[in-house]
């Protein structure tokens, strides 16, 4: 056993723990699409907001070991480390500011419903595309690095590999919120 594959054991820990986050935001999103209630709603909201709190963990994990490796077998400017870097920092920046932000109007919108069934603002703030589309377009350029980690292609096909993957999670996220939306009742939707 040497140093190399503890640290590459230590960066597929980090992996696992951002993919396993992610799998409970996307259980907290349908969940919240299928309540109808608040309280249907507010524990999986609830439990959203605890999970977000690992990404940084994942993202200091992944970066940390991703340099040992770096430094140890790698360059720094190889193409396919430098998109997975900018990955990071997407994700850095994009979980807590576009997500944070959603979340934060998703739990004042649940919070001005009240008890009771779920109204018109708090449904279209469970149903808006750019909270769906955070968290799909999120794990679509996690899944993008990692085949990018194990092709090791040049930086174009490295850098088309995760702009084709954050197109297919926003266009999945779409095509999610608008059948959520016309499956929710017009007279729900307007009381």
């Amino acid at each position: 056993m040497d140093t190399y594959h503890v640290v590459l054991y230590i960066h597929f820990l980090a992996l696992f723990v951002g993919i396993g986050a992610a799998a409970v935001l996307v259980t907290c999103l349908f969940q919240l699409r299928g309540a109808g209630t608040l309280a249907d709603a507010l524990p999986w909201g609830k439990t959203a907001g605890t999970t977000a709190r690992v990404f940084p963990i994942a993202i200091l994990g992944l970066f940390g070991s991703g340099a040992y490796m770096t430094s140890d077998v790698w360059t720094w400017s190889t193409g396919w480390i430098e998109v997975s870097i900018v990955v990071l920092v997407i994700l850095s920046i994009q979980g807590p500011v576009v997500g944070g932000l959603m979340g934060k109007k998703l739990e004042h919108a649940l919070r001005e419903n009240g008890p009771g069934r779920l109204g018109e603002t708090a449904r279209r703030m469970i149903l808006h595309p750019v909270l769906w589309g955070n968290e799909f377009t999120a794990i679509a350029i996690v899944l993008a690095t990692v085949w990018n980690m194990t092709q090791k292609p040049g930086t174009g096909s490295a850098i088309l590999a995760v702009v084709v993957a954050y197109v297919v999670g926003a266009a999945l996220a779409l095509a999610i919120t608008k059948v959520s939306a016309e499956e929710v009742p017009a007279t729900e939707l307007s009381t």
